[in-house]
């Protein structure tokens, strides 16, 4: 193996390492004391923490998480690029991205058991095509006030990237998508949904966890 493909390892293998960083298992411990994975819904991600320890510290993890997705797609792949055998900026960019939200979702540091990867990978969109982003988020939060279902907002936004990716540029004139983000972009909602794939069955059976707080309209008709 050339010193080329070794660098590409490495590059990923500091990625997935960066995305590994378990923000919210090391929020609980220090605000509390506590593994946030046995309270609240077990999830080790922003919306548990929230649910736990309130918003201030889901803020700092929510935060710490996008940054965990877009360092690696927009600074390591950019300045390991030369010194890597990928040519293609973006392909190195999904290769590092992803690896982060490996890294989150299957944390070395915490034998493996992470958060569901959306703050990640919505880091790596972020670097990658940061128009897309907002969009995103606005259907994110649409979808949270009026189902108050946080892992559907997610699934859905997820699900939205694509369509923003393959509609925006007709529509407003702006320089398309690369074709690796495109195909990358259809595969995300569907690890998305694998990540969810708990949430779905309690979905299913009436049991997930509501975020009544969200939803603004049902309060005020109430």
């Amino acid at each position: 193996m050339d010193n080329a493909y070794l660098m590409l390892l490495l590059v990923l293998l500091i990625s997935y390492i960066a995305g590994s960083t378990p923000t919210s298992i090391l929020v609980g411990r220090l605000v509390r004391g506590i593994d946030i994975r046995e309270h609240g819904s077990g999830n080790a991600g922003g919306t548990n923490v929230f649910r736990v320890l309130g918003w201030k510290p889901a803020l700092f993890v929510v935060v710490v998480d996008i940054f965990k997705g877009w360092l690696p797609a927009f600074v390591f792949a950019k300045i390991w690029l030369d010194a890597t055998p990928i040519p293609d900026l973006g392909v190195l960019q999904i290769l590092c991205g992803f690896a982060a939200v490996l890294g989150h979702t299957y944390t070395v540091f915490a034998g493996f058991k992470g958060g569901k990867g959306v703050g990640t990978l919505a880091g790596m969109l972020l670097a990658m095509f940061p128009i897309v982003f907002p969009l995103c988020l606005l259907v994110f939060i649409f979808t949270l006030i009026m189902t108050g279902y946080v892992s559907m907002s997610s699934m859905i936004a997820s699900a939205s990237l694509p369509v923003f990716l393959l509609l925006l540029p007709p529509f407003t004139g702006m320089t398309p998508a690369p074709m690796s983000l495109l195909v990358f972009g259809l595969l995300i909602p569907w690890f998305i949904i694998f990540t969810h794939r708990s949430n779905i069955g309690r979905l299913r059976n009436g049991t997930e966890n509501r975020f009544e707080k969200a939803m603004i309209f049902k309060k005020k008709t109430a």
